[in-house]
């Protein structure tokens, strides 16, 4: 036990559902835990001062043995937190108590507020077949791990969405099904339960769209339908707490995005018009408005890009081995962090996802490897080249792969249970 970080404290007569933000009383949380209706608390026996008072038929069904043997409940949760997450789904199969408290919020919000959270990488894997399958990589160990089969109507889709909620739930959206063409449907996986869940369709079918993620909230804009007009200018946000879908307002022109970030508050998407024209656009959700956008953090942007820290990266180079970093005083694309090992501009090799990974940048290519960046200590380096600031945590680990997109997913980040999808609407494999 890392003696660095104090054991939470546990009030061991009160209910842990009381520790989460929005749980408000026992009653109230018994909805937000899907297919039972008992309470977060994991029937945690009071340790300290034990009661005296004969107990009756209800108590003695709720005394049952301690989740660790010899230990107060309290230690027992300070050691359980502790476990590192690839050992998660072992430990929900150990008995009922320890699987209602590895799907609460209360066992990954006491990891995340001591720090000890655990970010792993999603991967969207399409085979020579055009069939789909989800991979997770935990960095730490460096292990692979694959998914539940994702529902029939997603196996063989492409043009659909992907984000990440929560920091635990992978919502995919839209897409265009090989059959039934341009599809609503919306589902998630939970990292807490592992599998695939319903929720409610989005407003307009629409494939080959742009979508992101801001304070929570999922947006979709642009793409395309079987429709008349087949290019797209409307756009919707989906609000978790309240889960449901609602239109924002319509772009200034109809676009098929291909790139999109968000940047300081603001979406920034990138993409072709009705008349395969280059052209850019910025939403502020604040105002819901859209707007042209020509300045030159667009017009030098092809590749992906993330932001980090405050400042924008983008990759370089199609293979991802150089970065560059955007200058708002000039207005411009400037300093290169080079890894100065190219490998090629192979469709394998071309780089597939930018994202920030425990607060470095992490670049993964489509043969599965995965390197990162530290450039938090690129400033350092006053124009000397940064081998050292790179280094390869993966290779190759899933065998061919014919495209690959990647997502970084938090199990330990906290939900919020109000938007628990309800047990009936669970999709199971």
């Amino acid at each position: 036990m890392d003696r660095m970080i104090q054991p939470p404290l546990v009030d061991t007569t009160a209910c842990l559902c009381r520790v989460d933000a929005g749980l408000k009383t026992v009653a109230g949380a018994k909805r937000y835990v899907p297919g039972t209706k008992l309470c977060l608390q994991p029937d945690i026996k009071p340790s300290i001062h034990p009661t005296r008072s004969k107990a009756t038929r209800g108590d003695r069904s709720r005394n049952q043995s301690p989740l660790l043997p010899g230990l107060p409940d309290d230690l027992a949760i300070a050691c359980l937190i502790r476990v590192p997450r690839v050992e998660h789904r072992k430990l929900r199969l150990v008995c009922k108590r320890w699987y209602r408290l590895l799907s609460g919020n209360f066992f990954y919000s006491l990891r995340k507020s001591l720090g000890i959270a655990e970010e792993w990488i999603y991967v969207i894997k399409r085979d020579r077949d055009g069939k789909i399958s989800w991979h997770a990589f935990d960095p730490v160990y460096q292990l692979w791990q694959p998914l539940p089969p994702v529902p029939k109507e997603y196996s063989e889709a492409f043009g659909f969405g992907c984000a990440v909620l929560s920091g635990c739930h992978l919502y995919l959206f839209g897409g265009k099904d090989p059959l039934k063409g341009s599809m609503r449907r919306v589902i998630f996986y939970s990292a807490r339960t592992n599998k695939w869940h319903r929720a409610p369709d989005m407003l307009r079918r629409r494939h080959f769209f742009g979508s992101c993620v801001i304070n929570n909230c999922l947006y979709v804009a642009g793409g395309e339908n079987e429709g008349v007009h087949r290019s797209l200018r409307s756009a919707e946000v989906y609000d978790r707490n309240k889960n449901r879908w609602s239109y924002i307002s319509d772009m200034s022109t109809a676009m098929v995005p291909f790139i999109g970030v968000v940047y300081e508050g603001k979406w920034f998407l990138k993409g072709l018009g009705p008349h395969q024209q280059v052209m850019s656009e910025v939403y502020q959700p604040e105002t819901d408005n859209w707007y042209p956008v020509y300045n030159g953090m667009v017009a030098g942007w092809r590749n992906p890009c993330t932001s980090l820290n405050g400042h924008l990266y983008a990759l370089e180079c199609k293979d991802g081995c150089k970065l560059r970093v955007y200058d708002e005083v000039t207005d411009s694309w400037g300093k290169h962090i080079d890894s100065r090992i190219h490998l090629g501009n192979s469709r394998a090799l071309e780089a597939a996802a930018l994202i920030p990974l425990n607060r470095k940048l992490c670049i993964i290519r489509n043969n599965m490897s995965v390197s990162l960046v530290d450039v938090t200590k690129s400033d350092d380096l006053r124009g000397a080249t940064a081998e050292h600031l790179w280094e390869t945590i993966a290779g190759k680990g899933l065998g061919s792969v014919a495209e690959a997109s990647w997502y970084l997913l938090e199990c330990d980040g906290v939900e919020d249970p109000a938007a628990l999808s309800k047990s009936k609407d669970r999709i199971h494999h």
